[in-house]
């Protein structure tokens, strides 16, 4: 039976040094201290690759992997003394080199890049979401429990002192028993964007169709090995540019599972979420290839230990909750409402606020007791990895809340309300559902 989240963030809040000390034994096996430096493999180099290589910069890069042969040689300028690769898979074959991997590629490659660096025994980075269906978030959840090595998904706002201060007044009970949350975000890019979403965003987001023509490969592209195990699909720069990419179902899921993954994080973390009962999501019809610029999913979960039943309700675009259109709280673009029989919490990022203020007024709730990252998502990786504080992402709770975000555009594309076995991993009330929680690749791709 899969372990209850709930036990393992309890023993990080209660127990934190102690369990550094279990959770990292076989990194101070391998010699690491703080004052290491990792050696790490980078792979993908695009805008977030690049990102990531700045930030993991003190440490030591020892290999780049990138498909375009362009933005390879621009880090290697940073970079000389790194191994340089095109396939990642050829990465592997010089294992001895690295101890930790950073996956920074389109999310239809992430578990093919993070299986076998977990079956290595290496330390993995990978942004979000952790895979690109629900069958990779769960072997890359199994894996990870075997490799018992460190690993990080790359929700950086996980670590923010306001999310970690909402968890707490949430599990400490500020507004009592949460019955229902909703989380909200602005973002409309994909199929049915608005006109006006159009006239906001930058042009080169805003597609519409799928391209009718072919364009040809560019020169430093190695397309065949970007597509990987996805359809064969030709070359466009519609499918290849970040972040473009992720709205296509070949390659991606759309904003539910890229910004669903920084802001389903937070309620998910502060009401001990995890396998919901049903989702029922509404939209436009869906496209054959592009995921939805606007949609909404609700998701049922079952009573969680001492915590009722409730249900999480996600919108994206234009949606938006009816309290927010009713203008019963703040018009924040994007936010987390959470619901309790004592009151409202309504977090962004960055801020939170106890709703109704005046009820409130004079409130302190109680002392922090999550241990706070002064220095940032990625650094807690890199110190977890050094024998540090576990950490508060790793891929049993991201791989978790992936499998959740996912069931969202599955209950989308099928068009019903869905029922959800976790234990067997499949959609019990719809065939045509069950095409969407995993799929068949391309030849001579194999996730194994």
């Amino acid at each position: 039976m899969t372990p209850k989240p709930m036990n393992r963030r309890s023993f990080i809040r209660t127990s934190a040094v102690a369990g550094a000390a279990t959770i990292a034994a076989p990194n101070i096996v391998r010699g690491h201290n703080l004052n290491s430096r990792l050696n790490i493999a980078m792979i993908g180099l695009g805008n977030r690759g690049q990102r990531n290589t700045g930030y993991f910069s003190a440490e030591n890069i020892v290999a780049l992997c990138e498909v375009d042969q362009l933005k390879l040689n621009l880090v290697s300028k940073f970079q000389p003394k790194a191994r340089r690769e095109a396939d990642f898979r050829k990465l592997f074959d010089h294992e001895k080199e690295f101890d930790a991997v950073v996956i920074s590629t389109p999310e239809h490659s992430h578990a093919f890049a993070t299986l076998p660096a977990l079956q290595l025994g290496k330390h993995v980075y990978c942004e979000k979401p952790l895979t690109y269906n629900i069958e990779e978030a769960r072997v890359i959840r199994m894996a990870a429990r075997n490799a018992n090595v460190v690993t990080q998904m790359g929700t950086q706002n996980h670590a923010n002192d306001n999310y970690r201060r909402v968890v707490e007044l949430i599990e400490s009970g500020a507004i009592g028993k949460v019955l229902e949350a909703h989380v909200w975000n602005s973002r409309a890019w994909g199929w049915h964007a608005s006109e006006q979403a159009a006239r906001d965003a930058n042009d080169r987001y805003i597609v519409i169709d799928s391209p009718k023509e072919t364009q040809p490969i560019p020169k430093s592209l190695d397309w065949d090995l970007w597509v990987g195990p996805a359809p064969e699909t030709p070359f466009h720069h519609h499918y290849f540019e970040g972040p473009l990419w992720y709205r296509w179902w070949n390659f991606g899921n759309g904003t539910m599972s890229d910004l669903g993954s920084h802001w389903i994080d937070l309620p998910f973390w502060a009401l001990k979420l995890d396998a919901p009962l049903t989702v029922e999501a509404k939209g436009p019809k869906p496209h054959p290839a592009m995921a939805p610029a606007s949609m909404q999913a609700t998701y049922e979960y079952g009573a969680r230990g001492d915590l009722p039943p409730m249900k999480l309700t996600w919108y994206q675009g234009l949606d938006k909750p009816r309290i927010w259109k009713e203008q019963g709280i703040p018009q924040w673009a994007s936010g987390h409402l959470f619901v309790g029989d004592k009151g409202m919490l309504l977090s962004d990022y960055k801020k939170h606020v106890l709703l109704p203020e005046d009820k409130f007024e004079g409130f302190k709730g109680p002392d922090p007791f999550i241990p706070r990252s002064p220095n940032g998502h990625h650094q807690d990786w890199v110190d977890a990895c050094k024998g540090g504080a576990p950490t508060m992402c790793d891929f049993e709770y991201s791989g978790l809340l992936t499998e959740a975000n996912h069931l969202g555009n599955v209950a989308y594309r099928a068009g019903k309300k869905i029922n959800w076995d976790t234990k067997e991993m499949r959609v019990t009330n719809s065939r045509k559902a069950e095409q969407y929680v995993k799929r068949e690749y391309r030849k001579g791709w194999r996730l194994s």
